[in-house]
């Protein structure tokens, strides 16, 4: 009778830790790099916000990143609304009707152009999206002087529709619709509402608009932060101060300490500024959740 012996084990190769998604591997490198864009991003706006709350003198006699004796928010603001008789009223109702007719309109064109040009097939297909994507590739600022010597013929110039028309052309958007209409909407999908008996308007605003909101809502705030910071557009179209949008506005505002008998009001022009970007971040903030209910568009189940 044989008594066996404890068996020995081989060591063999240790098996590798997996990271598991909670508990992902850090970068050193990546954090650093997002502190200084974090940085990048939030001193600005830190700047523009200690200073909106210092008077003249405060403003020229302290540090930039830190807070005067006195706290002048409240009547900065109240001073950059009221003075020269409210224009900076006049200039944000400019500016939200660039936005409106402008940005909207782009939104719109860019919804409507790029849903047919992702789901109908026609001849020149190919020579409109070779044609988008030159235009993505030219900077605004070179169509602008153009744009000026046709509109001086056509006397428009000087007016808001000077402002409005090429802020409805938006390649980027266009092309942005394209490609997600591409993927959000199925064609299975729409083939079956047309064999229902639905028609292409009803097809579109019933089935594919919804599908298209987070893809619209992205296109809209790029757009709408475009036409709402929009400036050598209006600066070469615009000599009238009562259709000057906020952006030629302040900077008006801030080049009048350069002028003869001019009175610096530089801390109003920082006021301004402060409330100029306040309705483009309640925007981001109210619209982000459109964007995160489109992360799995695009998904179809089989």
């Amino acid at each position: 009778m044989s008594v066996a012996g404890p068996r020995l084990r081989t060591p063999g190769p240790r098996p590798r830790r997996r990271h598991s998604i909670d508990n992902p591997r850090r970068s050193v490198l990546l954090t650093v790099l997002t502190g200084l864009v974090l940085l990048y991003s939030l001193v600005p706006l830190a700047w523009l916000a200690i200073n909106a709350t210092k008077d003249g003198s405060g403003l020229l006699n302290s540090f930039g990143l830190w807070f005067a004796d006195d706290f002048s928010l409240l009547d900065n603001v109240v001073a950059t609304l009221t003075y020269d008789d409210g224009v900076f009223l006049r200039w944000l109702l400019n500016t939200v009707m660039y936005v409106v007719l402008g940005a909207g309109g782009a939104t719109f064109l860019a919804l409507v152009g790029g849903y047919g040009l992702a789901k109908f097939n026609f001849p020149g297909r190919r020579a409109v999206f070779a044609v988008v994507i030159g235009a993505v590739a030219v900077p605004g600022t070179a169509l602008a002087v153009p744009t000026f010597l046709m509109f001086a013929e056509m006397g428009i110039t000087n007016t808001p529709w000077s402002v409005i028309i090429p802020s409805l052309i938006s390649p980027f958007g266009l092309y942005l619709m394209w490609v997600f209409a591409t993927e959000a909407v199925p064609d299975d999908l729409l083939e079956a509402a047309r064999i229902d008996g639905a028609s292409e308007f009803r097809t579109f605003f019933s089935i594919a608009l919804p599908l298209l909101g987070p893809g619209t809502v992205t296109v809209l705030l790029f757009t709408m932060v475009a036409t709402w910071n929009n400036y050598f557009l209006p600066l070469i179209m615009l000599r009238d101060p009562s259709w000057y949008p906020l952006t030629i506005g302040l900077n008006a505002w801030n080049n009048q300490a350069a002028t003869a008998g001019g009175e610096a009001i530089f801390n109003l022009v920082i006021t301004g500024s402060l409330l100029t970007i306040l309705p483009l971040v309640a925007a981001f903030l109210l619209l982000q959740r459109y964007w995160q209910s489109g992360l799995a568009a695009g998904s179809v189940k089989e």
